[in-house]
This record gives structure tokens, C-alpha cells and sequence, in this order.
């Protein structure tokens, strides 16, 4: 039985068999990885539907891998095909039969009453078996081929390390000097968690057909209302990501041009306000294309650019500064801010699905995530004792901040630190953008201004609450105590007992339930700690 799937006039048309019979492969942590290398898991149709966001693989992919490149504005005609740089990516390509918008077009089509609903995942991959030649019906109807599985295991470790290791990297050492030398073992503690969790969420996957985001996750566990809800916690995540972005912008900016003031009148801008306003508007324009690929081929670089900034931190205590400060041992009072900056570091779990099911060999997911997680544990601890021992009691929220101004491996940190940013910032808040884009009814005939209202409306939003809040440490520990907690720790283990229930050993339900409990406190703890601490800096 031949189904066509018919979505609007500006996206894919395509042609699907519907298998009658489907397998269910259900198994936990322990099972899940007995499959062959030569009979890798095949990932099937999903029997989900497609409800809000259908936008979250594309833009997921995109933001955490590079594509082919292919640049053009919201609104020209290059954006209204979407262009195939928007679906393949040269570290992970797939077919990708989910509908992408035009510019002119919401994400979200109403439904053909005559036409019976597919029930299909946010981005279905289906098998070599069942999939058609997709068919170019007019011109303004493009369609993509892209192989499936086709991610090695080295570019996956590099997706999963560019996600990883981030802006988190500057506040290790500040959060070594809330915590102490104690509160260190909490970064590893978290780390090895996550690795757990991250194997959860490949057991979840892997228990239905079609299971491939994170979303898909939360559907399959408590239905609309669990998707849902886990998409409005991971775009809320990424959303915060952006506002560090701008405090980080205006903060390192106006260290190096700390005499940057601007008067308009009854309007003074001081440096760190001038820079973080300079910096929205530069990044504007990149928030409204709607094609990232230059852009995504850049902030691949963020690897490079996280261990270039930990080495000009080495550089500058071994020719300069010196690791004389001794530190505290623990510091109990604000503990808690280290446990949220701590569990910040490892804010991945959002795209960990979308790496797993581009892999060539699916079986080698947990290498992928011991390497992810051994390389960045090891680059926030050298960063966290470094920097400690650098700067003592006077570390600040990031160390670049600390440097000496006038030593030239302070200029490579602070501009690396910098431009990075510029390149993330669009790639980070467009899946946001995309999401609320969905909700612009079908009809309207103006969605295209729309979306740029939208999309500049997030992007100044940002530097609205950057400004009231410019507390960098502070607004990272709460984003890691409020939503990387519940991401990474408590959600995989709650979807993972709910999707799997009654197949769960006594072994991993217990470990599942301490983690939750885990996650639970340091996320209270946490949360009210950095809220206690922003009010009272406001408040001073």
C-alpha cells in the first residue's frame, strides 16, 4: 500500500511503503548492545505522529554537525528549496524525508481530512527496503537522497565534543573556588552519570521503531504531553545558552577596551553594556538565515578553540602568574553554585540521540560517548586546577577575565573566546526560532515576516535579560542546577524506566532511581542557591 504525503506546496513529497509488520526490539543498558558489527540496528518507521516540533532534528543536526555549504537569507528563493546543505551534513548524512518550510511557509500544515495520517517520528529514517525515489512535482518542490548511517566513529566523537565542551570550559576554575578542591570530584562524579544516562537514552531508542530524538523519547514515554514537555525544557536550555553568549560578549569585550563608553544624550553606555548591545546587532543578521552551513562548519572549530584557550591559560601561569595559590578545601556556602556550574559542563544529552542514529555502527555509541566525556572531563579539570591555582579566591566567572591584559596569550584567549560566540549564537537559538515558527498558521500569507519578528524578537529578548542579569557564573549555574540537571540526569532515567518498565533488571531500576534522587537534590539545591545569589547581587 503506497501512501503519498502531501504537506504544502513549497516541501518534500514523499513516497513511502507502509510495512504491515513491525519489529519491536525492546531491551535495556545490558541488551542493547549485543548487537553484531556486522548487523547493525536498522532504524525503522516510527508509529509516532508527527506533533510539535517537527523542526527539531533539522535544526538539532545542524547545530551540533557540519554541513555542505549553502548560505541564503530568510525570504530568497535559495531558502524556499532549502537548499540540500540544509539536510546533509558531511559528519552526518541521512535521508531525511521530514518536511522542511519555506521561508513563506509555517512548519505546521493542516492536516488533508481525506487522506489517512501517517504516524511517523520528527525525522523518519526509513529502511533501504522501503524507501522510494522522492519526486520533483514543480520547481519550487525539491527533494534529497542522502545515504543513511553514514557517521564514522571519529566525526562522531567530534559532534559529541563540540557540544560538549563550550563556554562551560571559562568557569571550571571559578567553580573549583566556590566548591574547593573537594567539590572538584563533583565534576567527575557528573561526568560519569551522564555517560550512564547518555546509555539510557540509546536503550530508549532502541525499544521501539522510529525513536530518534529526544523528543521522541518523551512521546513514546508519556505521549503528546511528554514530548511536549521535554521540547519546551531542551529549547528553554539552548534559549539561557544564548543569553551567556551576550554576558560573555560584553564582559571579555569590554575587558579589552575597558575605556569604550557611549553617550546618546541622557543615555550613558558603559563598555560592557556598549559591547553586549554591539554584539546582538552583529549577530542578528546570521539569526535570520535560515541556512547555517558556513556557519556550522565554523563552530566546529569550538574544539579547537576550547583547548586553545585552556593552553594560553597553561601558557600564561607557566611565563607569568604561577600556580602559587594553595585554594580552600571546601567551601559548603556556595557548593551549591558549583554543583549547577559543574553540571552545566555536560549539557549534550539534547543531541546525543541524533549522533547514535547517524552512526555507521550504531555499536560504537559507547566508545563515542567514554571519548566525548574522558576528553572534556579531562579539559574542565586541567582548566579548573589551573586556573585555581592561578588566581586563588580571586578567580572570577571566567578566567580569561583574570588574565594579565598586556601578555599576548591573553589577546589569543580573549578574542578566541570572543569570536566563538559569533558563530554559535544563530546555529544555538535557531531551533528556538524554529519551533515557535510552526505555530504561524498555514494560511497566513505573512509568515515570512513572521519569522523575522520572531527571530528578532528572540535575539533582543536575549540582551534584555543579559542586561538585567550580566551575572555570567550565577545565570550558568542556574541554567545547569534548573534544566541540565533534569536533561541529563533525570529525564533519561525516568523515560528509560517508563518506556522499558517490567524489563528492567533490579540493577539498573536502582540505579536509575538514585540518580533521579540525585538529580532531584542538586537541582533544588542548586537552583535556589544561584537565585539567592543573583537576587542578593542585584539587590547590592
Amino acid at each position: 500500500m503506497m501512501n503519498n504525503s502531501v504537506v504544502s506546496d513549497n516541501s518534500f513529497i514523499i513516497e513511502s511503503e507502509e510495512e504491515d509488520d513491525k519489529d519491536f526490539n525492546d531491551g535495556n543498558v545490558s541488551d542493547s548492545s549485543n548487537y553484531s558489527n556486522e548487523n547493525p540496528p536498522q532504524r525503522k518507521p516510527s508509529s509516532y505522529n508527527p506533533s510539535w516540533p517537527q523542526s527539531y532534528r533539522q535544526s538539532i543536526d545542524l547545530y551540533s554537525s557540519v554541513p555542505s555549504p549553502n548560505i541564503g537569507f530568510l525570504g530568497t528563493s535559495s531558502v524556499s528549496r532549502l537548499s540540500s546543505s540544509f539536510l546533509s551534513t558531511s559528519l552526518t548524512r541521512r535521508h531525511t524525508p521530514e518536511s522542511l518550510p519555506s521561508a513563506a511557509k509555517p512548519l505546521i500544515q493542516q492536516q488533508i481530512e481525506d487522506e489517512p495520517q501517517q504516524r511517523r517520528s520528527s525525522h523518519t529514517l526509513l529502511p533501504p527496503s522501503a524507501r522510494r525515489s522522492s519526486s520533483l512535482k514543480k520547481d519550487s518542490k525539491v527533494s534529497h537522497e542522502v545515504p543513511s548511517g553514514h557517521c564514522s566513529f571519529g566525526q562522531a566523537v567530534l559532534n559529541g565534543i563540540n557540544v560538549l565542551c563550550g563556554v562551560g570550559i571559562l568557569s571550571t576554575p571559578y567553580a573549583a573556588k566556590e566548591g574547593g578542591w573537594v567539590g572538584l570530584s563533583i565534576l567527575f562524579i557528573f561526568g560519569i552519570l551522564s555517560f550512564y544516562t547518555g546509555l539510557l537514552l540509546r536503550s530508549c531508542l532502541d525499544s521501539e521503531p522510529g525513536l530518534e530524538t529526544y523528543p521522541d523519547i518523551g512521546q513514546a514515554a508519556f505521549g503528546t504531553a511528554g514530548r511536549i514537555a521535554i521540547s519546551i525544557v531542551l529549547y528553554i536550555e539552548l534559549y539561557g545558552c544564548c543569553i551567556e553568549y551576550i554576558i560573555l560578549e560584553g564582559d571579555n569585550l569590554a575587558s579589552l577596551f575597558p575605556n569604550a563608553y557611549l553617550n546618546l544624550g541622557l543615555i550613558e553606555l558603559n563598555p560592557r553594556t556598549l559591547f553586549a548591545v554591539i554584539a546582538t546587532l552583529a549577530v542578528l543578521p546570521t539569526v535570520w538565515l535560515r541556512d547555517l552551513s558556513i556557519l556550522s562548519y565554523i563552530s566546529a572549530g569550538g574544539v579547537i578553540a576550547s583547548v586553545l584557550v585552556v593552553l594560553c591559560l597553561l601558557w600564561v601561569g607557566v611565563e607569568d602568574v604561577g600556580f602559587q595559590r594553595s585554594g580552600t578545601t571546601l567551601n559548603l556556602a556556595t557548593l551549591p553554585v558549583a554543583i549547577g556550574l559543574y553540571g552545566y559542563c555536560y549539557s549534550g544529552h539534547a543531541v546525543f540521540p541524533n549522533i547514535y542514529t547517524s552512526m555507521a555502527n550504531p555499536n560504537q555509541f559507547p566508545a563515542v560517548l567514554v571519548a566525548c566525556f574522558g576528553v572534556c572531563s579531562l579539559l574542565y579539570a586541567g582548566g579548573a586546577v589551573m586556573g585555581y591555582r592561578m588566581f586563588g579566591e580571586d578567580t572570577l566567572s571566567q578566567f580569561t577575565l583574570n588574565l594579565p591584559q598586556d601578555l599576548v596569550a591573553t589577546k589569543i584567549a580573549v578574542w578566541t573566546t570572543v569570536v566563538n560566540p559569533f558563530t554559535k549564537y544563530a546555529l544555538t537559538m535557531s531551533p528556538v526560532a524554529m519551533s515557535l515558527e510552526e505555530l504561524i498558521p498555514s494560511n497566513h500569507s505573512k509568515s515570512y515576516l513572521f519569522s523575522i519578528f520572531i527571530r528578532t524578537g528572540l535575539v533582543f529578548s536575549t540582551l534584555v535579560i543579559g542586561l538585567s542579569v550580566p551575572f555570567f557564573g550565577l545565570v550558568m549555574s542556574l541554567i545547569g542546577s534548573l534544566l541540565t540537571m533534569i536533561v541529563s540526569l533525570i529525564l533519561p532515567c525516568v523515560c528509560y524506566l517508563r518506556i522499558l518498565r517490567g524489563k528492567v533488571t533490579r540493577l539498573h531500576s536502582g540505579l536509575c532511581v538514585s540518580i533521579i534522587i540525585i538529580g532531584v537534590v542538586c537541582s533544588s539545591v542548586g537552583t535556589y542557591s544561584a537565585l539567592a545569589e543573583i537576587v542578593k547581587s542585584l539587590s547590592g
